[in-house]
């Protein structure tokens, strides 16, 4: 039958998708969101086989290395206001004999719960079909008794949500039914959502935690109107940072790492009435550092990086917002060298108070 799965036999998207949505991703999104490892090499153990009811929780991607310890987002923003990270995606779910269990299960449920009669409850027998008779469509043909006599030679995957994304409607656009993929074979091509190494890449890009732009200034946090104020970054802050996204489930293994290396210091007065230097405000890596540490004796000099405040802050402060931009690429599975990504940012700013400069004539 030359028919899509988003539009069953006589059943509307709708009702496809609520009764998909209650039967699978309510229960694969819990298990499936992002585990977090916090900062360093090491990893956490997710209860990487079956738990006490048998379902295997194959769709969690596993991070490492330099990632928010919070579980979402990290803190650099990419430098492309147009590149995101993918919203949702499709992967390994069950294989066939859970898969059965679970769907047998939340289906029955389903029939006997209040209110979903009419279209809903039409849509549910219609995927009772698909899983059991090999009902089916153009690009999704239907199993018979759900596969099970292919058990361990694929699995069963399924929609799953990107927990960071803000946009409810995308978040939610990966409703496809789940579809059986052979171990070690790529998913059906129509499935352009389906988890890929280039994906964990960018998930990688969104978990990852940056150290902290602490810029030295000389004078410190107090100057004078006209003086000029070095800055500079510790040599620390120029280290690679790298994050590591992951998939590895029996007959499906891929993860990238993203390393980000900083590239560059841009600095911002907080006023109009002050030069940077250089002039577009932005410090280059020279010599493996931004700016150069001042030494007495230099206060008159022009720096390298730095910033000449032309008015006081009048008894307050200015916010000096300093970003340092990292250069971003990932390399992954299959892959066979860097790629780039967007370059990310990171900002800070540090309260500076100016001061007029004293003068006695005599």
């Amino acid at each position: 039958m030359n028919r899509s799965p988003r539009a069953a036999l006589g059943t509307s998207i709708t009702a496809l998708a609520i009764a998909f949505g209650s039967l699978i991703l309510t229960a694969p999104n819990s298990a499936a969101e992002p585990v977090d490892y916090g900062k360093g090499g090491g990893k956490e153990d997710t209860g990487g086989g079956s738990d006490d009811t048998g379902i295997y929780a194959a769709a969690r991607i596993q991070y490492s290395g330099a990632v928010a310890k919070s579980g979402g987002s990290g803190n650099v923003a990419s430098s492309d206001v147009n590149w995101t990270p993918p919203p949702c995606w499709y992967a390994p779910y069950l294989g066939a004999k859970d898969f059965k269990k679970k769907m047998s299960k939340d289906i029955d449920t389903s029939k006997n719960t209040p209110g979903m009669g009419g279209t809903a409850g039409s849509a549910i027998g219609e995927m009772e079909r698909h899983y059991e008779d090999a009902f089916g469509w153009t690009d999704n043909p239907g199993y018979k008794d759900y596969n099970v006599e292919k058990d361990g030679e694929g699995m069963f995957w399924a929609g799953v949500e990107n927990p960071d994304e803000p946009d409810y409607l995308k978040r939610k656009s990966c409703t496809d039914l789940p579809f059986w993929v052979e171990n070690g074979e790529a998913p059906p091509p129509q499935y352009e959502e389906a988890i890929t190494p280039e994906m964990l890449a960018a998930l990688a890009y969104q978990h990852m935690e940056l150290p902290d732009t602490e810029v030295t200034l000389a004078p410190e946090a107090i100057t004078k109107v006209n003086l000029p104020t070095w800055a500079w970054l510790d040599d620390a802050a120029f280290d690679e940072v790298q994050a590591t996204a992951a998939i590895n489930v029996p007959g499906f293994n891929i993860e990238a790492t993203t390393t980000a290396t900083p590239k560059s210091l841009t600095l911002d007065p907080g006023t109009e009435d002050a030069t940077t230097i250089p002039a577009n405000g932005e410090c280059p890596i020279v010599d493996g550092r931004i700016g150069e540490p001042y030494a007495k004796g230099r206060a008159h000099e022009t720096p390298p990086c730095g910033i000449i405040y032309g008015r006081s802050s009048n008894g307050g402060t200015f916010p000096l917002k300093a970003s340092l931009t990292w250069e971003i690429s990932w390399t992954g599975t299959g892959q066979g060298g860097p790629v780039g990504l967007p370059d990310g940012t990171i900002e800070a700013v540090q309260d500076i108070t100016v001061q007029e400069a004293q003068a006695v004539n005599r």
